[in-house]
């Protein structure tokens, strides 16, 4: 459902994305791991087709994101990093105004905001003004959002950032829930995230993926390392780099 091949994203004299190449089914969901400025959120944003790769390709649903990005971008749903709100809309009209926006009127809307406010668990909160709202409420309506027009693709950037143990876990299993039927991909700083949500997790390191696999199989990579939190440090760390190239 996701294809991205051979991408490479240069902003001046830096290359920040570095011949990228993987894909993800229907079904899987694909935690994409990696320091800060790693090329984590330049790839998602491509995949998205906010930006517009050096080169490269990414195809959603077998749509090209670059001859056909309006078709492409009807199949896939994206949360960014800070996900911008209308702080004077009430959770339900602002959830309608982006149904609308996805080509939803009358019932067919009505019937979307209804589904992701129970999803969410938003109910409580439809009839409040986003203002008003906690960070947590806050970041889930931005999710709701994301997921308004049901598309089979997702692209989460730090979905569970800012929120509390309880919220996290909320967050985890709903990812988890909806994985089962849909293509997903989230970048995510938090190991026990992958562990609790992903089926395959890729480690991005200055623009190049150095590690694609199960969880348990990322475990693995590192002779002695008990933890996959332990693994990232080692593969990512370039004085470690260094030594094991030496």
């Amino acid at each position: 459902m996701i294809q991205v091949k051979n991408l490479i994203k240069v902003f001046g004299t830096k290359v920040a994305v570095d011949d990228v190449s993987f894909s993800v089914e229907k079904g899987e969901v694909l935690g994409f791991l990696g320091p800060n400025g790693a090329g984590k959120s330049t790839t998602m944003r491509m995949v998205t087709g906010y930006f517009r790769p050096t080169s490269g390709s990414v195809s959603i649903c077998g749509i090209d994101m670059l001859e056909e990005p309006e078709l492409a971008k009807q199949r896939l749903g994206y949360l960014p990093e800070n996900a911008p709100l209308y702080s004077d809309m009430t959770v339900a009209s602002f959830l309608g105004f982006c149904a609308e926006l996805r080509g939803m009127h009358g019932a067919a809307r009505t019937r979307a905001i209804d589904r992701v406010l129970d999803l969410c668990f938003l109910d409580s909160v439809r009839n409040q003004s986003v203002d008003t709202l906690s960070k947590g409420y806050r970041h889930r309506t931005c999710f709701a959002q994301s997921i308004i027009h049901d598309p089979d693709v997702l692209i989460l950037d730090e979905p569970t950032d800012g929120l509390d143990p309880n919220q996290k876990h909320e967050v985890r299993s709903m990812i988890k829930r909806m994985g089962k039927d849909k293509a997903i991909i989230f970048s995510t700083h938090i190991l026990e995230e992958v562990e609790a949500a992903c089926s395959r997790a890729i480690i991005i390191d200055r623009g190049k993926v150095v590690a694609d696999g199960t969880p348990e199989s990322l475990k693995k990579l590192v002779p002695g390392a008990n933890s996959l939190d332990e693994v990232f440090r080692i593969i990512t760390n370039p004085d470690t780099a260094v030594k094991k190239a030496a």
